[in-house]
């Protein structure tokens, strides 16, 4: 077990020095580090908001809106399936949103079965063992049906808006080039964000509130303009105020087409020469917007974000290319804003600022003194302890000690993690983790010298049981760091991440590195008798 071969030294040496290499950046002042060839590993850890300060931003969703867009998407399936049915459309009126339901009349009572069983067909079931199903389809007054979400499908709907909502904030936060934010959920209606180094969160707080639901909607031309500027609404319309200007304008409540299937949108100029907006549909989008030009041309239509007319041109032609541009009183900062917003989607559900503050640099740089300050005291601690204890054996604890925080740095700069104040905590306690591992081998090598046995059996039987329990014990704690990481929030995640890198690298240093160690000096002292 004392046997290296030639490969295996040379193996584990390289893997010492180019975690040592991988963690010096880390010691290495800014602008030295921006010097050195491009070829040298110049990866740093990413500090997080507590260490370097930053933005904290706390947004809440307005879960009355998911259950009223589930309204309005129920009323337009309805309308689409029962005129597409199998075996021709089904006849109906009075479609429309009644209190919390969807409500139809079906004209023709022969063929209310058929639509009941059709209607049925678009709904979902919620969780795999309930039984229950997103939609309740029910009969009423004879003749009429209502689609009315239940108490599971809005929780259900509520938890997919979410999980989609952090993923639009992370790639909107992804865009203006920050590193490493936090973005976890927090309760059934709240998210996190958490941006290291920005210290005025108002662009973020504006690119976070805008929902960026992107319409294209005819404009009503029949419209009496002193009841649009009266607030009066015409049947089958909705009133929109501009965005730029004052004034409002009536538009048909059906969308020819959403920003749904957009996939580019950049900053661009328009034919003045002005900062504008260029947007290029998908495949599917190209061809629906090329239809709803085609067969509108001569008829305005209106661009609309977030319920805000921001453009309203005329159609004087089929556009045919999938692509178009939104123009207006743009400067580059905004149009920019606007592309990052159109690039990244929509959010599902609107989201408001519920609570913010700003982490000055001066407290993070605190932080990292009194972190670092514990950090080396628990190491010099620890080695004055393993020294006078162990003597030679205590000294190769030490080195493995040292080397192993090297590769923990190494470890978490290569991989772009985040140092967070639990993450120093983690670090500190994998120092006690890793001394643990030499103190049973230690311990059990002192036993075997005790029993009789000659110094290299002793060593060897001592590294041999030492090493099973080291495994054991180090494979529950894994465990445990992986449960933390899956279910905890942003803090806990940072202490599992520092304590799983620990634990790998600890194991590593701890066992091999000194087995290592101990075995050189055994061939070339051959010591008679074992002092530890």
């Amino acid at each position: 077990m004392l046997g290296f071969p030639r490969w295996k030294v040379w193996t584990i040496l390289a893997t010492l020095v180019v975690g040592v290499l991988l963690a010096v950046p880390n010691f290495v002042p800014e602008p030295t580090l921006k010097q050195v060839p491009s070829f040298v590993p110049r990866s740093t850890l990413n500090l997080g908001l507590d260490l370097r300060g930053g933005s904290y931003i706390m947004l809440e969703a307005a879960t009355s809106d998911i259950a009223k867009q589930k309204l309005d998407s129920l009323e337009e399936i309805a309308r689409t399936e029962l005129t597409d049915a199998d075996g021709g459309g089904v006849r109906f009126r009075d479609l429309g949103i009644l209190g919390n339901a969807v409500s139809l009349t079906v004209t023709d009572p022969t063929q209310l079965d058929r639509a009941v069983e059709t209607l049925r067909k678009v709904t979902r079931p919620v969780g795999n063992l309930t039984g229950q199903r997103d939609v309740d389809v029910a009969v009423v007054d004879g003749n009429r049906v209502t689609l009315t979400p239940t108490d599971a499908g809005i929780t259900a709907a509520t938890n997919s808006a979410m999980e989609q909502a952090v993923e639009v904030i992370r790639r909107r936060i992804d865009e203006l080039g920050t590193r490493e934010p936090t973005i976890v959920r927090q309760g059934d209606n709240r998210i996190v964000v958490q941006v290291p180094g920005l210290q005025d969160p108002s662009a973020l707080k504006a690119l976070l509130g805008k929902t960026a639901k992107l319409e294209f909607k005819l404009v009503d031309t029949e419209a009496d303009p002193a009841a649009v500027a009266a607030g009066t609404q015409p049947p089958g319309d909705q009133i929109l105020q501009y965005s730029d200007r004052p004034g409002a304008v009536a538009v048909k409540r059906r969308a020819l087409i959403t920003g749904d299937q957009l996939v580019d949108s950049q900053v661009g100029q328009d034919q003045n020469g002005a900062p504008a907006v260029t947007f290029r549909f998908d495949a599917t989008g190209g061809r629906r917007f090329a239809k709803a030009t085609q067969e509108n041309v001569g008829k305005p239509f209106a661009i609309i974000l977030d319920n805000k007319v921001i453009s309203d041109p005329r159609i004087n032609e089929p556009i045919l290319g999938g692509s178009g541009i939104i123009s207006g009183s743009y400067t580059t900062e905004t149009a920019n804003q606007l592309a990052i917003l159109l690039r990244s989607g929509k959010l599902p559900v609107e989201l408001k600022v519920v609570e913010e503050r700003t982490v000055g640099p001066d407290l993070g740089a605190d932080s990292i003194r009194a972190g670092s300050l514990a950090a080396g005291a628990a190491v010099v601690a620890v080695a004055l302890l393993m020294i006078v204890t162990y003597g030679r054996f205590g000294v190769y604890s030490v080195v493995a000690l040292v080397l192993n925080m090297f590769l923990i740095i190494g470890v978490m700069s290569v991989l772009g993690a985040t140092l967070t104040l639990p993450g120093i905590a983690g670090l500190v306690l994998t120092i006690g983790a890793a001394v643990d591992a030499n103190v049973l081998i230690n311990e059990r090598i002192r036993e075997e010298a005790r029993k009789g046995r000659g110094v290299v059996a002793s060593v060897e039987v001592g590294f041999r049981d030492a090493t099973r329990t080291i495994w054991d014990a180090n494979s529950l704690n894994i465990i445990v760091a992986i449960i933390m990481f899956l279910f905890g929030s942003g803090p806990i995640k940072g202490f599992a991440v520092v304590l799983s890198i620990g634990i790998a690298t600890s194991v590593f240093t701890a066992v091999t590195v000194v087995r290592l160690m101990v075995s050189r000096w055994l061939a070339r002292a051959r010591p008679k008798a074992l002092v530890i």
